[in-house]
């Protein structure tokens, strides 16, 4: 049985690992059967996804997982854009030089696309905490989470993924960053950003899960 924030974090995870797919529907009794819960601490974890944009209420038929649109796929992936680099540089100026030699552990990565996933949410959420800044920390480490969803929904149709092409781009801000070479650090991440936006968006237009455009 689980706990009233563990089916909030349950349900989440589901959501972003795409266990359940954007587009699923979703009824409060049958989530409080599998998680042997009420249906009180179901329906509060709802509607907090829901304010994340994760979870669509459907009036008297429940809840939906919320489809991607392109469009919202592009804001974060643009909030990202302005977040990360300034995380990078705040780690840069403040992290201490045992935070940035951790981040050895990302020169390496061997394994298959799953696991390449969860690689890449480790290290740039890593980058989010060498940052020192708790709260900019929180945010991208939220949009990471989120980032995921696309990349799982896009990879069967990804074109160009190469993860060790994208290994060495870590590697190289790696590099950059323990030689506290700011300028340069900056330019890679937005870069390794920028690319991911070209990689990923068009393999989303694709997807049959995917609306055009959010309603307004």
């Amino acid at each position: 049985m689980l706990l009233r924030e563990n089916i909030y974090d349950q349900l989440r995870s589901d959501i972003l690992a795409c266990r359940l797919a954007p587009g699923d529907e979703m009824r409060e009794q049958e989530l409080a059967e599998l998680y042997e819960v009420s249906r009180q601490p179901v329906r509060d974890a709802l509607l907090r996804l829901q304010r994340e944009h994760l979870v669509t209420v459907q009036p008297r038929q429940g809840y939906r997982v919320t489809p991607i649109s392109l469009s919202d796929a592009r804001d974060l992936l643009r909030f990202r854009l302005a977040l990360e680099p300034a995380c990078v540089a705040e780690a840069i100026e403040r992290a201490p030089d045992s935070v940035l030699k951790s981040l050895d552990e990302f020169r390496r990565f061997a394994g298959n696309h799953e696991d390449f996933i969860a690689y890449n949410r480790g290290f740039h959420t890593a980058l989010a905490h060498a940052s020192g800044n708790r709260r900019m920390a929180t945010a991208l480490c939220d949009l990471i989470g989120q980032a995921d969803r696309l990349v799982r929904v896009s990879v069967s149709n990804l074109k160009g993924h190469d993860p060790a092409k994208l290994v060495a781009e870590h590697v190289a801000l790696i590099d950059a960053m323990q030689s506290r070479e700011t300028r340069t650090a900056a330019r890679i991440i937005k870069a390794h950003i920028g690319a991911t936006e070209k990689r990923v968006l068009p393999a989303l237009r694709r997807n049959a899960v995917i609306v055009e455009e959010r309603s307004s």
